[in-house]
């Protein structure tokens, strides 16, 4: 048989993604150390990978993923999809109102960032220990947290306060004030964003608080009676109060959710 020759730039972007399979989310340096493609070869596999809508970049570190249309990653669970598709609008968002906006979705006793936009505001938001991505986050205390619980299914929210009412965590402790509880939720539900708790001033979930200087709205990302996570803009608490900021941004926000839900259809 003749010898066919094989297409190299193809056998470049296979050897991406097959280590992408196995290692879902990765560095430019840790691909090109898997891969030993030289680097400008490397970007130019990635960057047609991400045109044709194979991979795409976290916006929180710029760390590359596969997309969920691959139909090859082994290592997913169901909000990397909501991730790929919040990803490019918070992209926009930030873009347009130059504050930073956080991806929170649900994870048992707490909430998990998995997007943000914070390495692209123009404005100093600092992170209390680390990156939002994989950070926990408390449902109780949290716009992002309260927005989500009023608007969930009642079983799905049951679900989770049974489960913060078996916690010791002083953070969880309105799980067992269930009236107070229900009047935040209805108050939330009327004025159509989630707030912080008035006490709360920052840090991760079960951890002592750390004050990080912020104020947030929130809005679930409602799919009729489905929520997929919760989407905020955060900014510097001394710049504006909640409502200021409301009424500045809010139908922003409001169209952001609406257009990572349509996304996901």
């Amino acid at each position: 048989m003749p010898r066919v020759e094989t297409i190299q730039g193809l056998q470049r972007g296979l050897r991406v993604l097959k280590f992408l399979q196995s290692q879902p989310i990765a560095s430019l340096h840790e691909i090109f150390i898997a891969t030993r493609i030289s680097k400008p070869s490397l970007m130019r596999v990635l960057n047609t990978l991400e045109r044709e809508s194979l991979v795409s970049r976290r916006l929180a570190d710029g760390r590359y993923r596969l997309n969920a249309l691959t139909g090859v990653v082994r290592k997913r669970d169901r909000y990397d999809r909501v991730a790929e598709a919040a990803a490019p609008v918070l992209f926009r968002l930030c873009e347009k109102v130059k504050w930073p906006s956080d991806l929170l979705v649900s994870a048992g006793d707490y909430m998990e960032g998995r997007e943000t936009s914070r390495p692209l505001s123009p404005f100093v938001v600092r992170t209390v220990q680390g990156s939002i991505i994989g950070a926990r986050v408390s449902w109780l205390m949290t716009g992002a947290g309260r927005d989500y619980l009023a608007w969930c299914p009642e079983k799905e929210r049951e679900r989770i306060l049974q489960r913060l009412r078996r916690s010791g965590k002083p953070c969880d402790r309105l799980a067992h004030e269930p009236k107070r509880l229900q009047r935040i939720l209805e108050e939330t539900r009327r004025r159509g964003y989630g707030i912080r708790d008035p006490g709360f001033v920052g840090g991760r979930y079960g951890d002592p608080p750390q004050d990080d200087g912020l104020a947030g709205i929130a809005v679930a990302l409602r799919d009729g009676p489905h929520v997929h996570g919760a989407i905020n803009i955060l900014w510097i608490r001394t710049a504006f109060t909640v409502n200021e900021f409301a009424t500045r941004h809010l139908a922003d926000l409001q169209a952001a959710a609406l257009e990572i839900v349509c996304a996901l259809r």
